[in-house]
């Protein structure tokens, strides 16, 4: 199985770009093939990374419900071929998507064979990184539902604070066997205040750093540039690849 690294946190607390910064990370250390998937039903780490995607495994697990398997073509086949359609190819990462949550109906089937192969395809990895919404529920999906590390980001708000305790909770109710927890707290000015170290206390978050607010980050996102294609002297990214210095190498 790969190493797993899983994201968390509400939205607009920069997961996603955080995603793709360690993706980039991990490319540059070498620890290559990765594998991202994109968990997040508003599915978007495309976008951060610079690809097109043409279908989610959502689609696949649809597709099949509704009975659209070609005529001599059995589910496994079906199955196996919307895998492979949904996998984008990169330079030193593959990207899936998860897509949309299913609706109303049974999807025993389809889920099943679904997390055949794609525990089938997760053996090829040494690295795979999770970007997820708050609800973490694909995790628990997963053919595994252990994960290295889960890093819950956060903005430096008691909010934040609060919804990353939350979702430390989550983990437990989901038993999503984290080996290792950290906290990140984006967007950060100059330091944090004593009420919020109080709070990460109180929930029993372990900090694994702060990353700055960066003009350029912006700069980037407002024109819809792909955020992985940042410099590494850009404030966000360096502080970013410091604390997965200090994650990633002391694994």
């Amino acid at each position: 199985m790969p190493y797993a690294i899983a994201m968390a946190g509400k939205g607009g607390t920069g997961k996603t770009t955080i995603a793709g910064f360690l993706i980039k990370y991990l490319v540059q250390k070498g620890k290559t093939p990765i594998l991202a998937v994109d968990a997040d039903s508003n599915t978007n780490l495309n976008e951060v990374l610079g690809l097109s995607i043409k279908a989610t495994l959502g689609t696949a697990r649809q597709e099949m419900k509704d009975g659209l398997v070609k005529e001599g073509m059995t589910k496994q086949i079906f199955m196996e071929m919307k895998l492979a359609e949904a996998l984008v190819e990169a330079e030193g990462f593959d990207l899936i998507a998860m897509g949309r949550p299913e609706g109303a109906g049974c999807y025993c089937a389809a889920n099943s064979l679904l997390s055949m192969y794609l525990g089938k395809l997760i053996d090829n990895y040494p690295y795979m990184v999770m970007d997820n919404e708050a609800g973490m529920e694909h995790i628990s999906r997963l053919t595994t539902n252990n994960v290295d590390v889960l890093l819950v980001v956060s903005d430096p708000s008691i909010r934040g604070i609060e919804a990353a305790g939350r979702i430390n909770t989550l983990a437990d109710d989901l038993n999503i066997r984290a080996e290792k927890r950290f906290l990140i707290i984006n967007q950060a000015r100059d330091g944090l205040t004593d009420s919020l170290q109080e709070a990460i206390v109180k929930h029993g978050l372990n900090l694994a750093g702060t990353m700055p607010k960066d003009d350029l980050l912006y700069d980037f996102d407002m024109k819809g540039n792909p955020t992985v294609t940042l410099p590494n002297d850009s404030p966000a990214l360096s502080a970013a690849f410091d604390i997965f210095d200090n994650i990633i190498e002391a694994k």
